[in-house]
């Protein structure tokens, strides 16, 4: 068997330090936005390049808490893609606001900048750009519609942590940046965990209030908050994580220039990833692209191969959004997109026999299917 995904190879190399740090924070009696939190802040900030960082309860919430620090709520759009996890739009409809799917690019499974200007009304309050898979977007032109039309930018980084577009990290375009440390992320933790960047003092002090039942005082609530602490053992494991994540991020590039290679002779059944000469993917997910892909995806998972669909179903066929009323052919990229693509096994401690094993598999079973690019 070999996983989308393997945890536990990670857990092994880091063990000790994992664990002596949670034990640290055991022994403090500090459990609530400690040192670690703190820490973990800091580094984020340098890291990414902005001013501010604030740690969260979820990608989740980050998206939520962004949409709510700028006033977005009932009777705005939002500008996003369908081709995306659903907390995307989910974060639009939680503060009541309605999200507007703009087509992906084929090549880069990101929004299209060049489709995004039509979709702009009266009723536009920002745009929620998607770097997916790893892949950051067109931060450049977004931010220029952005400007000329006078919309915030929220970035989707859940995905992404650590991908450049013109050597400038994702997270750091945007009025925010928002991060996912859920389990199978990049520099993900040991259960739920999230974070926002940002440039602006103002949207910090909005985000870190609203994260603790909106008061920026204790026991003193200006607004209706929620409770989205990072908790401080997650805080703990990220710090130790955070020390390895280029590291690790370099070590997926190099697994997908072997998956590149190793592909390269089945070009003509098998698209690999796009990859643009201004950008740095991470590669989150390594996403091909086939034809008959169902029927190759259920024999990968008979021969042991967790090759995953990332997704299925885009978010304006599913039922929480029929009452936006998208009909077939809307989003025709998106749509044809969800039947082709496929995420193979990636991560760090993926092997090269691993990967010759995967490719070897995938062509067997497609040549049995007789699916054709």
């Amino acid at each position: 068997m070999i996983p989308i995904l393997d945890t536990k190879r990670q857990y092994t190399k880091i063990q000790n330090e994992v664990e002596k740090n949670v034990l640290e924070v055991l022994r403090s009696g500090s459990y609530i936005l400690g040192k670690f939190n703190k820490e973990l802040e800091a580094k984020m900030q340098e890291y990414i390049g902005v001013k501010h960082c604030v740690t969260l309860n979820s990608g989740t919430d980050a998206l939520h808490l962004a949409l709510r620090a700028l006033d977005i709520g009932q009777g705005d759009e939002v500008i996003t893609v369908a081709f995306t996890f659903v907390a995307t739009t989910e974060a639009i409809g939680i503060v009541g606001a309605t999200p507007v799917f703009v087509d992906i690019d084929n090549d880069t499974f990101n929004i299209d900048p060049k489709l995004i200007e039509a979709k702009i009304t009266p009723k536009t309050k920002a745009i929620i750009p998607v770097h997916l898979y790893g892949q950051p977007c067109q931060m450049d032109v977004i931010c220029d519609i952005a400007k000329r039309y006078n919309l915030y930018v929220i970035e989707d980084c859940a995905q992404a942590i650590g991908a450049k577009f013109k050597g400038q990290t994702v997270g750091s375009f945007g009025d925010i940046g928002c991060f996912s440390f859920y389990p199978t992320k990049n520099l993900g933790a040991m259960g739920d965990g999230g974070m926002i960047s940002t440039n602006s003092e103002y949207l910090k002090n909005r985000i870190i209030a609203l994260r603790n039942h909106g008061g920026a005082v204790r026991y003193y609530h200006d607004e209706i908050g929620v409770n989205s602490r990072l908790d401080e053992v997650q805080a703990a494991i990220l710090n130790v994580k955070f020390k390895y994540i280029n590291e690790w991020n370099k070590k997926r590039r190099e697994n997908a220039y072997s998956y590149n290679e190793l592909f390269a002779p089945y070009k003509d059944i098998v698209k690999t990833p796009f990859e643009g000469k201004d950008t740095e993917c991470i590669y989150h997910q390594y996403t091909i692209k086939i034809e008959n892909r169902d029927e190759v995806h259920k024999l990968l998972q008979e021969n042991g191969i967790g090759a995953m669909l990332y997704y299925p179903v885009p978010l304006h066929f599913q039922k929480v959004h029929d009452y936006l009323g998208y009909k077939e052919g809307s989003l025709p990229v998106t749509e044809h997109n969800t039947k082709v693509v496929l995420s193979l096994p990636m991560f760090p401690e993926l092997t090269f026999d691993e990967q010759k094993q995967v490719v070897d598999t995938l062509v067997k079973s497609i040549e049995k299917t007789k699916a054709i690019v």
